[in-house]
């Protein structure tokens, strides 16, 4: 039997049979009593999202429909019973799943309006089930149009901390599943989840928001393309959707910026001048989404050294004008590493991902004290 119908299937048994289903404060089913005839009445049960988590940005088109498009974006499912599906029409081809803050399984997914069984035969009790995008935005949105559970949907806790990391195709994990340098991209071997922005924030318990795309820079992109390099698409909900800006959410508890590499990945490098008033142009717009959080600053690790120590020098001169204006809880971090293999297009390995994870995760903890 297809899992939507087994869903189906235990929510009319508890209907017509009257079966009691475990409830708590902000499950998806609750009773209440009729005053006239004492009997008790199943109340409305409320759209899915105002119970499940969002992770990262994302856009609510309708009650039960939401969008996002950013690497790492997804949803936190919280229930009691033994299986979860989802209804998606998904252009990000993978996603990841991980149960009970169990190791990350693979979702392979195709575009159009499809039913996923998401996990299926868990162990009588809760559950919280954790659905992210593998890949980042440029391959198209998520839409979710339904979680449906075998059991009862209960209230997704909050984040016990929140990270926000801005960068490009380091930190939105192009290529870091690749068995070499020489290999193309595909979204098969793009991995957000095993990047070094999401391990260092797995290994202080806090949770990620990406805004990270391939070839993005600070005044323009790869090769000196002028074509909305980052700042231009930093206020975005769906990275793709130009109308589409993030609802009010609660600021993050810490913001790292890794970009700079493709401004000067090409013979197109800006003049120091353009570069550092683009960089506090970005600065200031991360400060006003999150007034209260130490802004993290870095270029890593795919420049050379001698390359990597000039981008260095202009950032250094961008966080002393803001200083200068005020803004003090901003500096300069080094996570720069050694190539340890290579991904595809010699972007970072994973091994390198893990590298530079373990640098980051002391920053993180001491913003985070």
């Amino acid at each position: 039997m297809p899992s939507g119908w087994r869903a189906w299937a235990v929510v009319l048994m508890a209907v017509v049979v009257g079966c009691p289903a475990p409830l708590e404060e902000g499950a998806s089913a609750a009773r209440r009593v009729d005053e006239g005839t004492g009997r008790p009445q199943r109340l409305a049960e409320p759209p899915w999202p105002e119970l499940v988590h969002m992770v990262g940005r994302f856009e609510r088109l309708g009650p039960e429909h939401v969008r996002y498009g950013w690497p790492g974006t997804g949803i936190v499912v919280r229930f009691h019973g033994a299986a979860l599906s989802v209804l998606m029409d998904d252009r990000a081809g993978y996603h990841g799943v991980s149960v009970d803050g169990g190791p990350s399984m693979t979702l392979r997914t195709r575009p159009g309006s499809h039913r996923w069984s998401v996990v299926d035969g868990l162990p009588p009790g809760e559950h919280t089930v954790v659905l992210r995008r593998r890949t980042e935005g440029h391959l198209g949105p998520t839409e979710v149009l339904g979680v449906e559970v075998e059991g009862t949907l209960l209230s997704a806790p909050a984040p016990a901390a929140r990270i926000e990391v801005v960068g490009d195709s380091i930190t939105a994990g192009y290529g870091n599943e690749g068995r070499a340098r020489d290999c193309r991209f595909s979204p098969r071997t793009e991995n957000h989840l095993r990047s070094y922005a999401a391990l260092a924030a797995e290994a202080v318990g806090a949770e990620l928001s990406a805004v990270a795309w391939s070839g993005k820079g600070v005044v323009h992109n790869y090769g000196g393309d002028p074509v909305e390099p980052m700042p231009a698409i930093y206020e975005r909900a769906v990275p793709t959707e130009a109308d589409a800006r993030a609802p009010a959410i609660e600021s993050a508890d810490v913001v790292l910026v890794n970009l700079g590499t493709n401004d000067f990945s090409t013979d197109a490098d800006p003049s120091a001048e353009r570069f550092v008033l683009g960089y506090v142009g970005l600065l200031a717009d991360v400060r006003a989404r999150h007034p209260d959080a130490p802004i993290l600053c870095t270029v890593a690790p795919m420049l050379s050294r001698s390359e990597t120590a000039t981008v260095e020098s202009y950032l250094d001169q961008a966080i002393a004008l803001r200083w200068a204006a005020g803004d003090r809880d901003v500096q300069r971090i080094d996570l720069w590493e050694e190539p340890r293999g290579w991904g595809c297009d010699s972007h970072p390995s994973i091994a390198t991902h893990e590298a530079m994870a373990s640098r980051l995760r002391p920053w993180l903890d001491a913003a985070l004290q």
